[in-house]
């Protein structure tokens, strides 16, 4: 059984297996309905083996992990659901039905809240321990483990990058000379060549990214889902070299849970966001958690027209109307950061812009520094961070002492806003660049929160 856990006094626990399969990057696609106050939508995951797998398999010992890093028992399985679902690759609409079948078609009446794939319900499965057991059973089915809580996973899928219209000039057949070449390596062999592409080459990684996130399934994988994680398994595959790198994952979040916050803004509008504690993003979405878990993100988030969704991506494109009332929000990042930095908060928010042009360009200028001072704190600067497109090796980058910047807050403290934060916010940032240098972010979105935000920031 699961140790109850009290987020406000004890750590969260580390449920991923990073040392087996390490997330390189996340693809978001979710609808927001403040009707039901539940996001819903698909995640796709894109893997690299890890280090200690790659370690321990290169001497010949140890072939597979079966269960997290953190713990050496096996969850114990909650209630189980048949997900079904009529979606296409590229939606995240779903339909589903509430009829559960647990045991020997026994009926259940406990709370939903676990979940397992058709295929494995229809083989009469219902716990974890019949699932994979190593401490029963030595060799058995690799079992890949994600942080997760407070969601209900409808449906896991290994993704055909295959299929991908232009993917094989990611196959490099020439390294693959002593490689199996089935269709299941070339999937893996494509993944870990878009994942490691060079950092100059970040937007063509991008767009294969969105590509592959929209290819077709290529099979159903069996999952379970525990008080603290998701694990996914897949028949007759026992490592993580051969267990799929790309997976979609159809999800929804519950009113309750403890990443999002539903609320109403100080003009008492609806709004949502994400609090970043107590349970960091695993109520958002699955994701991995141990600091070495460091992954880019892209998502497209739709909603009705109206609320304007701000999240901590790099990029300020204008929402795409997808039809009449509903707009599409699309946000990326490059740099390599945790799951838990990944933020979101949807509301009717309106931007607070400058009356005078000629006022923030004066802004911008007065608080720069002198190239002398700025060429004598950049020389020779170098970095020693893991590869990714870095601001800190950009001259431009290097002079800007105010980054482009937007604010956002409920109409009944625009004007406020206008008159104080305003002139506030160049102050702040020159005297961070003049403090710290070189910002490490391109932009930066401001947002008035509601005045019940428990946390100590979304970013």
């Amino acid at each position: 059984m699961e140790t109850p856990l009290d987020p406000m006094k004890d750590d969260l626990p580390l449920m991923a297996n990073t040392s087996y399969m390490l997330v390189k990057h996340y693809v978001l696609d979710l609808d927001v309905d403040f009707k039901s106050k539940v996001i819903e939508g698909v995640i796709v995951l894109f893997f690299e083996t890890g280090s200690q797998y790659r370690k321990t398999n290169s001497t010949g010992k140890g072939g597979c992990q079966l269960q997290s890093d953190e713990s050496s028992k096996m969850m114990a399985s909650e209630p189980c659901h048949i997900p079904v679902t009529n979606v296409s690759a590229c939606s995240s609409k779903m339909v589903y039905d509430d009829f559960s079948v647990c045991g020997k078609g026994e009926e259940d009446t406990s709370d939903k809240n676990g979940n397992y794939s058709n295929e494995e319900q229809a083989s009469g499965i219902s716990s974890s321990k019949d699932c994979c057991d190593i401490e029963n059973h030595g060799n058995q089915d690799f079992l890949l483990i994600l942080d997760c809580c407070d969601l209900s996973v409808l449906k896991v899928e290994e993704v055909d990058v295959a299929a991908v219209s232009g993917i094989e000039k990611f196959t490099r057949l020439s390294k693959l000379t002593g490689v199996s070449k089935e269709l299941e390596n070339l999937r893996n062999q494509i993944v870990h060549e878009l994942v490691t592409l060079p950092a100059d080459r970040w937007k063509e990684q991008l767009y294969y990214f969105t590509r592959c996130s929209q290819a077709p399934g290529c099979g159903e994988l069996l999952f379970t889902t525990g008080t603290w994680s998701l694990e996914i398994r897949k028949s007759g595959i026992q490592t993580p070299t051969d267990f799929p790198h790309a997976i979609r994952i159809w999800y929804k979040t519950k009113p309750e849970g403890r990443s999002v916050t539903w609320t109403t803004d100080q003009s008492g509008r609806p709004c949502v966001y994400t609090m970043g504690s107590p349970i960091n993003n695993r109520a958002l979405f699955p994701c991995q958690e141990p600091p070495v878990a460091l992954s880019t993100w892209q998502a497209s988030v739709r909603t009705a027209a109206g609320f304007i969704v701000l999240m901590s991506g790099e990029n300020t494109e204008e929402p795409v109307q997808l039809q009449e009332g509903i707009l599409s929000w699309y946000y990326y990042v490059t740099m390599p950061m945790p799951a838990s930095t990944f933020t979101i908060a949807v509301g009717c928010w309106q931007e607070v812009k400058q009356k005078s042009s000629t006022a923030a360009i004066q802004t911008n200028i007065e608080f720069s520094l002198p190239s002398s001072q700025a060429n004598f704190r950049w020389h020779e600067e170098t970095c020693g961070h893991v590869e990714y497109p870095c601001r800190f090796q950009n001259p431009a980058a290097r002079l800007q002492a105010v980054i482009p910047y937007r604010v956002f807050a409920p109409w009944c403290l625009m004007e406020l806003c206008e008159e104080r934060l305003l002139q506030l916010i160049p102050q702040c940032l020159s005297a961070a660049y003049t403090t710290l240098g070189t910002h490490p972010f391109s932009r930066l979105d401001v947002l008035i929160v509601p005045s019940n935000f428990s946390s100590l920031g979304m970013a």
